[in-house]
């Protein structure tokens, strides 16, 4: 009886028993067999080159990838895990050249988050992250900017953002509102990062964050909670006027801070927001164990929007800590905007310059 014809199952060429290759079910020519396959650096075990969780000099399988290696999470390259250096408190690995870079570099890695600084006396403290665009991602910039700001103390870092497209990002460290107001010279790192060619609100890119920490809510998570739930439902009731407020356009809003929903009460507003995964791209994102994140503004280098800004995040979070549910949910934004006190001038002159401080008006100045 005639033998049965051998074919390599990929190029269809006629094999001898001698010259097939068996693998993973198919058979195959020596061509095609070492140009689809490899074997495993580690424990030796035959591969499809398709599925090598390695790279081309250290092929892997995946349970060895798994158990042996990782990748250097700034630069991508294959690291064994023994090797692999790491920030603290950041589990994202690195190898050796990037981890020195990223020490020696001004503008960190997305992943930097060093522990924080407290400035200021009080308990409501606001951490700033502000995106500034158009000047380039340059050390030397981030340098130059990091020695005013950090003069006297240590007050600001830099950060990379992948959502930037020619710049960083700067962080502060957490500041109470009059620390930030009266001892931060945040003017004069406005004004330098303006005369470097920076822009912030004239960029489809930045965003100003403002982090409010959550131990000044209360003694304890329900009492947070329940302050937590008035700023959200005050946001999400009050939505109209705080988008004007934060001059983001309809889409770049819906991208960066989307809108929960409000419902009738706080509590009510709040269960919906718990009962879902939002992430964090929303105007109040609550993902943060420490922190809750004010992410609705857009970006600005004009030292007065930046200031009102925070006057208005410091005016709700005081009035959600000082009021109960009903009275919050009563408040008509005419009643919110006339408990501001003199002692909030720049909050004051932007709502009018809005129109947003009952009927009064002023002129409106241009954002940078």
């Amino acid at each position: 009886m005639k033998e049965k014809q051998i074919i390599c199952s990929e190029c269809g060429a006629v094999l001898t028993k001698k010259t097939a290759h068996e693998f993973d079910g198919q058979t195959m020519c020596e061509r095609c067999f070492n140009e689809l396959t490899t074997e495993c650096d580690c424990c030796h075990e035959r591969i499809w080159r398709d599925d090598n969780s390695g790279d081309e000099d250290t092929p892997l399988c995946g349970a060895c990838y798994d158990y042996y290696y990782t990748h250097c999470e700034s630069c991508g390259g294959l690291i064994l895990r023994d090797n692999a250096c790491y920030e603290e408190d950041d589990d994202y690995p690195y190898c050796s050249n990037c981890y020195e870079r990223l020490n020696s570099d001004m503008i960190k890695s997305y992943s930097y988050k060093p522990e924080p600084i407290f400035y200021g006396s009080g308990n409501l403290f606001y951490g700033v992250e502000l995106e500034i665009d158009k000047g380039g991602e340059y050390n030397d910039n981030a340098e130059i900017l990091l020695n005013i700001a950090n003069a006297a103390n240590e007050h600001l870092y830099c950060k990379h953002d992948g959502s930037i497209n020619n710049g960083f990002e700067m962080v502060s460290h957490p500041m109470t509102l009059d620390y930030h107001t009266n001892q931060m010279n945040w003017l004069e790192v406005f004004n330098k990062a303006i005369s470097m060619g920076y822009r912030s609100h004239q960029t489809e890119t930045c965003g100003l964050h403002i982090h409010v920490s959550r131990s000044a809510f209360g003694k304890n998570a329900l009492e947070q909670e329940d302050v937590i739930a008035r700023i959200v439902h005050f946001t999400e009731l009050h939505w109209n006027e705080l988008v004007k407020f934060t001059r983001r356009t309809e889409s770049n809003i819906n991208h960066w801070a989307s809108r929960y929903g409000v419902s009738l009460t706080a509590k009510d507003t709040y269960k919906n927001v718990k009962e879902k995964n939002w992430g964090r791209y929303v105007a109040v994102n609550l993902e943060n164990y420490n922190t809750i994140e004010f992410r609705i503004f857009r970006g600005t280098l004009r030292y007065k929007t930046f200031l009102a800004t925070l006057q208005l995040v410091d005016m709700i979070c005081r009035l959600a800590i000082m009021l109960d549910d009903k009275t919050f949910e009563k408040m008509s934004w005419s009643d919110f905007v006339l408990q501001i006190g003199t002692d909030k001038p720049e909050l004051i002159e932007y709502l009018k310059s809005k129109r947003l401080y009952v009927n009064e008006i002023q002129t409106e100045t241009e954002e940078i």
